[in-house]
């Protein structure tokens, strides 16, 4: 049986600039680590207002310490030494949260990730995916034998050229990736350029939905597809069903 998950082609690529992909290699070892002088200023959490022992270190203090952890993965305590040591080699005089700190307040810690999406017109690209549900029966399962109850739900993802995300949607497992990539569309308030997507999505919700935003459809069409299906609806559509038909289907 032929597998439309994993075919039997993989795409190959070959590096031809090794001058840079060499640097690139050695600049991943680089631990080179600055603080802007607002980061030492804000180092020191400022006082609540409220009665009662106030807190000593800002929220970005913690949010630090907990990235070095996540991006080394040391233990909490490593964690603490670690940056004592950087902030030694830095000559900057701030304490340092001890690791009972760390374990304490990051347990309720609220992170605001910053958005990197441009003034423009972004590439919207879309996909789904499954995602597995568990629950106790799992365990029994294990425990004493049998099939554990298992579920699935589709993450729909929307993401730019950056790879922000930019809409999410979670819905059955038998919900169908194209409506769902009409509501992403839909629903999503930055302009768009273009909307990528794989054959699922190639339906006429989706062009219409891409053609109200100005956007044109980057999606292949179906192995079956014909010009005159949709009676000329999308002539983007069928422009690309005529270079299928005189490149390839791959290419």
């Amino acid at each position: 049986m032929k597998s439309h998950v994993h075919p039997k082609y993989k795409t190959r690529y070959r590096v031809t600039n090794w001058r840079e992909y060499e640097q690139g290699l050695v600049q991943r070892g680089d631990v080179t680590i600055w603080l802007s002088p607002g980061a030492i200023e804000a180092w020191k959490a400022m006082p609540s207002g409220r009665r009662g022992a106030q807190p000593k270190f800002s929220d970005l203090a913690i949010e630090t310490a907990l990235t070095l952890r996540l991006v080394f993965h040391p233990p909490l305590r490593q964690t603490e030494g670690f940056l004592r040591s950087l902030f030694k080699l830095m000559r900057v005089d701030l304490e340092v949260p001890d690791h009972t700190t760390l374990s304490r307040r990051g347990a309720d810690l609220k992170v605001s990730l910053a958005s990197r999406m441009g003034k423009g017109p972004i590439g919207l690209i879309i996909d789904s995916t499954g995602l597995s549900v568990v629950g106790e029966g799992e365990w029994a399962s294990a425990k004493h034998g049998g099939n554990g109850r298992r579920g699935w739900r589709k993450l729909h993802l929307g993401v730019d050229g950056t790879g922000e995300i930019v809409a999410q949607v979670l819905t059955d497992s038998d919900v169908h990736d194209a409506p769902t990539g009409v509501e992403m569309i839909d629903n999503l308030a930055s302009s768009i350029q273009s909307v990528t997507a794989d054959a699922a999505y190639d339906t006429r919700p989706i062009y219409r939905a891409a053609e109200a935003k100005g956007a044109r459809v980057v999606v292949p069409p179906m192995s079956r597809a014909s010009s005159t299906a949709w009676r000329q609806q999308s002539k983007a559509r069928d422009r690309t069903i005529r270079q299928v038909k005189e490149l390839g289907r791959r290419r």
